[in-house]
């Protein structure tokens, strides 16, 4: 006979499981949020950020979900811009973290593109995931938006995205055709 204070068995494990995947969840919508308050911070002192570097830092920062996913991440020469190194370090990491997340049955590849247009840069991050329907591109941009509930995280990476280049005075959007991939477009002032 158990002891009524004594706990085990497998109804116990799975309702420990629910408290721990719970506690976990709420983590993540915690640094979701704290993570989306910082992007909302107003950009106080625009400098300029050599994206190489920057791009460098964050692909130390990701090198095991690289290695791990077998990920191959390129670029083109890229540009010195004006803006919150911090910030914009926080937007690759997102934007490169997403890219090799929502992946097709193939490893990932990334591309990243620079190029002027218009007085700014237009950059580019493309990968070839399983892609977005068009009718869910600019959902994708809102908080707590998630196309999928198969992954963690609380919905909040691309709307964080979208509030640093909007305090960068840019602007982003997608593009995609499903199975073909996705690219993530912005736009950063010239230093």
């Amino acid at each position: 006979m158990k002891s009524p204070g004594k706990r085990e068995g497998p109804e116990f494990e799975h309702l420990l499981g629910l408290l721990v995947n719970g506690v976990k969840s709420a983590n993540s919508l915690v640094d979701g949020i704290t993570n989306y308050a910082l992007a909302l911070q107003v950009q106080r002192s625009a400098r300029p950020v050599p994206t190489r570097a920057l791009l460098g830092g964050v692909l130390v920062q990701l090198a095991q979900e690289i290695r791990e996913e077998g990920a191959e991440i390129t670029y083109d020469e890229l540009p010195q811009v004006m803006g919150d190194a911090d910030r914009l370090m926080q937007l690759f990491q997102h934007l490169l973290r997403n890219a090799i997340e929502y992946r097709g049955e193939a490893a990932p590849r990334v591309h990243i593109g620079a190029r002027e247009e218009e007085g700014a840069w237009l950059l580019s991050v493309s990968d070839n995931g399983p892609g977005i329907d068009a009718e869910d591109l600019e959902r994708i941009f809102r908080p707590f938006e998630r196309l999928t509930r198969k992954r963690e995280g609380a919905g909040l990476g691309l709307a964080i995205c979208r509030e640093i280049v909007a305090g960068h005075q840019g602007r982003i959007w997608a593009e995609s055709q499903v199975g073909q991939g996705t690219t993530i477009y912005f736009t950063l002032g010239m230093a």
